[in-house]
């Protein structure tokens, strides 16, 4: 299973650390408002008041052994770039913080953020080219219980072909397209003889609880 923290619980932090309980992941969620920490506890693994600009405090919770750590913390530009700092030197691998603009996320990067976001400018443009270059798969009419999603592949997975993984039978998935990153290359509803490799993205669509059964897999 997965592990995540977010720190901050804004509106984005909240809904980050909510979204990524729900899909299976544990997650411990951190603010110094007992309020937020308070709302976030019922979607969460661990829902903990803390300061995070200390740095002894950090270091207690073990985020160095979590697959990433979020930063989301409002609009006060040295407490996110601190929170960076400090989590670069205990050793967490991946860090995403929120950046306010361009020159912020310029100075996370250089503090050991490893991911900036951009929620405002990012859903913008997502939305913008929604309009100008429509997706066809956002036309889908997908059923309330059912998903379309990217997943990296299980290691379970990796070396054989979509025939010998027999996702339909066994998971009642649907893989309608690949994502393949090493070369880069996108191949839509990929052959039966198409192996599997670790830097491919499968596009899989599914009931939601069929694929959280293999989001479980490793």
């Amino acid at each position: 299973m997965k592990r995540f923290a977010v720190i901050g619980l804004g509106n984005f932090g909240f809904y980050a650390a909510k979204a990524l309980f729900e899909d299976g992941s544990e997650v411990v969620a951190i603010d110094s408002d007992k309020n937020r920490v308070q709302a976030i506890d019922p979607y969460s693994t661990e829902a903990v008041v803390l300061d995070a600009t200390d740095k002894d405090a950090l270091k207690t919770l073990g985020l160095e052994d979590m697959n990433a750590v979020i930063v989301s913390t409002g609009t006060k530009i040295s407490i996110s770039i601190l929170i960076c700092l400090y989590l670069n030197e205990i050793g967490v691998k991946k860090i995403l913080a929120k950046a306010l603009d361009d020159d912020h996320g310029k100075i996370l990067k250089r503090v050991g953020a490893t991911e900036i976001i951009h929620p405002e400018r990012d859903m913008a443009v997502r939305v913008s080219k929604g309009l100008s270059q429509p997706n066809i798969l956002d036309f889908i009419p997908l059923a309330e219980d059912f998903d379309l999603v990217q997943v990296g592949p299980p290691r379970e997975f990796i070396g054989k072909t979509l025939m010998d993984l027999n996702l339909r039978a066994k998971y009642n998935v649907h893989i309608i397209a690949i994502k393949e990153l090493v070369p880069e290359n996108f191949v839509l509803v990929p052959p039966a003889d198409f192996v599997i490799k670790d830097s491919d993205i499968l596009m899989m669509l599914g009931k939601a609880v069929d694929i959280k059964k293999i989001k479980a897999l490793k």
